[in-house]
């Protein structure tokens, strides 16, 4: 017996007028209402949805919850999920939540608009979901101080995913197309800087604050020659690194495109090393040290 999928009916279009209770409609179309909604916070279109079904489909619109942010809320809920689900956000905001592997991989299947994720403080086995190939193809990941995301787990996130469905050809990372990545407070080496080298080809701001397995080496990585990042990146921190050393400033020499670095607090970052960089750096052009150890590159 064959298998078909079933798949619910269409949702009716939203109402264009708002009725009235002796049946006539209201004066102002659903576009002026609209453009009234679009002014207020979440907290009061949710007020809002309380009035009247026509008001509940219209403060449901996806066009005012490009943004949900749930940070720190707590326990995620299904009425929770169910409420994300139904306003279809471009960018979630789930960090220092209790979301587990079975919620979070239960959203992303229905996001299909998502790109801009953050999970800071989640624990890896919620991440762990985005080893799917239902994974949508975000531009901006939060990862920081998840508990147990190591280079293992870094390795499991950015490969190919591996439960493609029959006629799912694409062998490429579900993360290619991120361009902002945050990695702060993750007991990470050298090996997951090569790991980013080969599958997010399209990376412009990598942040690496706290994380003290890295070094030097690991900006060898992602500034060598044929590297994709090599000419991608336009912003890294790696502030309170403690590896780190004056050797990094020669290899940030190679990016072309590399316009705010941040060293702050890496104890073996010197002043010298960095108005060094900065002289060498003037023939092609102008950067400054806006702060001790923070590079910015002058329009």
């Amino acid at each position: 017996m064959k298998r078909h999928v079933i798949r619910p009916s269409p949702i009716s279009p939203p109402p264009n007028w708002l009725p009235l209770d002796n049946g006539a409609a209201h004066v102002m179309p659903r576009e002026v209402w609209m453009a009234v909604f679009s002014r207020l916070s979440h907290q009061d279109l949710c007020v809002c949805m309380r009035v009247c079904r026509t008001w509940n489909r219209w403060c449901c619109d996806k066009q005012l919850w490009t943004r949900i942010d749930l940070n720190r809320c707590g326990s995620v809920t299904p009425l929770m999920l169910t409420g994300i689900i139904r306003r279809q956000p471009v960018s979630l905001d789930l960090s220092w939540t209790n979301i587990s592997k079975k919620q979070l991989g239960w959203l992303i299947t229905r996001l299909p608009r998502l790109r801009d994720l953050a999970l800071a403080g989640c624990s890896w086995i919620a991440v762990s979901a985005l080893c799917s190939s239902s994974c949508p193809l975000l531009r901006t990941l939060d990862v920081q101080w998840v508990e147990g995301l190591k280079d293992m787990q870094m390795r499991d996130l950015l490969s190919p995913p591996t439960d493609n469905r029959p006629g799912q050809a694409d062998h490429r990372s579900r993360l290619r197309n991120v361009v902002e990545l945050h990695l702060d407070g993750l007991d990470i080496t050298d090996a997951s800087l090569w790991l980013i080298t080969r599958h997010m080809p399209l990376l412009s701001k990598l942040h690496l604050r706290y994380c003290h397995h890295v070094t030097d080496q690991s900006v060898h990585l992602l500034t060598e020659a044929a590297t994709a990042t090599r000419d991608s990146l336009t912003e890294v921190t790696l502030a309170d690194c403690s590896q780190i050393t004056d050797q990094s400033l020669a290899f940030f020499r190679r990016c072309g495109n590399i316009r705010h670095i941040d060293l702050r607090s890496c104890e073996r970052v010197t002043r010298e090393g960095c108005e060094l960089f900065i002289t060498e750096m003037s023939a092609r052009v102008r950067f400054e040290q806006v702060e001790e150890k923070l590079l910015q590159r002058l329009n």
